[in-house]
């Protein structure tokens, strides 16, 4: 079974939302290791994000078989209405404007309230939100509300129509919660991007925190099949991953990080494959 399509037959699908940290530019090393897989064994595996994200990875690897898990449920209901094919209604104003984006957080977060947000509004919602707000955050308060600001982009391209998102995403399941919670079959490959190792990680309400980091890293270490974890070089990752048997890269990320403006370097990003 090949592993994807040949060229001609996929047009390129570039993530939808905006997200912090993501990780297009590791594609390639992670698809020179799929492949080998591939190759050794002849045949595609299932690919299993456990904290799928920005579907980055996904979408340029573009398996026939995934299961895309992100602990954000307003990211798996954008998710499973964009493999529906959305398409969000002209009455619903998309435009870079504060106002416009602060009415339609409010109505976003009333929909919460009300229990409707696994429509197709509140996906239409979430997508207008994350290309609008600031630096493609998705940060909620201790309520459950959305609180990202104002993003102030000089300009935004919005899309109406994901119907093309439709045929690639045919045999992907997409679905919400704790990654123990997912029913992983001996022989998937899976590839875990969690939140960097930092002081800031309110990606979600519920947190991912170092206690977090080392139960997802053993729940990996304890897979019967190829697994591929990347993260931030910290020295409490590195000794962690090594401790559970991964065999350890260091790759240069292409940003810089700091909490303050003037202390800004470079990130290294290390990735452990098991497998």
């Amino acid at each position: 079974m090949p592993t994807r399509a040949p060229q001609a037959e996929r047009p390129a699908l570039r993530p939808p939302l905006k997200w912090a940290g993501g990780k297009r530019w590791l594609v390639p090393y992670l698809r020179h290791i799929w492949e080998g897989y591939v190759g050794a064994h002849g045949h595609a595996p299932r690919l299993v994000e456990p904290l799928c994200g920005g579907l980055a990875v996904a979408l340029e690897i573009r398996p026939r078989r995934a299961l895309l898990n992100d602990i954000n449920p307003h990211v798996g209901n954008f998710y499973r209405w964009l493999k529906r094919g959305l398409v969000i209604p002209e009455d619903l104003e998309m435009a870079n404007d504060s106002g416009l984006y602060y009415a339609h957080r409010a109505r976003f977060n009333e929909l919460l309230k009300e229990g409707k947000e696994t429509g197709a509004e509140a996906a239409a919602l979430f997508y207008y939100l994350n290309r609008t707000g600031y630096n493609g955050l998705c940060r909620f308060n201790n309520s459950g509300g959305f609180n990202v600001p104002f993003g102030r982009y000089a300009k935004i391209n919005y899309a109406r129509d994901f119907t093309p998102y439709r045929a690639a995403l045919r045999g992907w399941r997409f679905t919400s919660g704790d990654f123990e919670r997912i029913p992983l079959e001996r022989g998937d490959f899976v590839y875990a991007d969690p939140p960097y190792d930092v002081e800031f990680t309110k990606y979600a309400k519920e947190g991912f925190g170092w206690d977090d980091q080392v139960r997802l890293a053993g729940w990996l270490a304890r897979h019967k099949g190829p697994v591929v974890a990347s993260n931030q070089a910290t020295e409490r990752i590195v000794r962690l991953y090594r401790k559970l048997g991964f065999r350890l890269a260091f790759l240069e990320a292409p940003r810089m990080i700091s909490c303050k403006a003037d202390g800004r370097k470079r990130v290294m990003e290390v990735v452990g494959v098991r497998g």
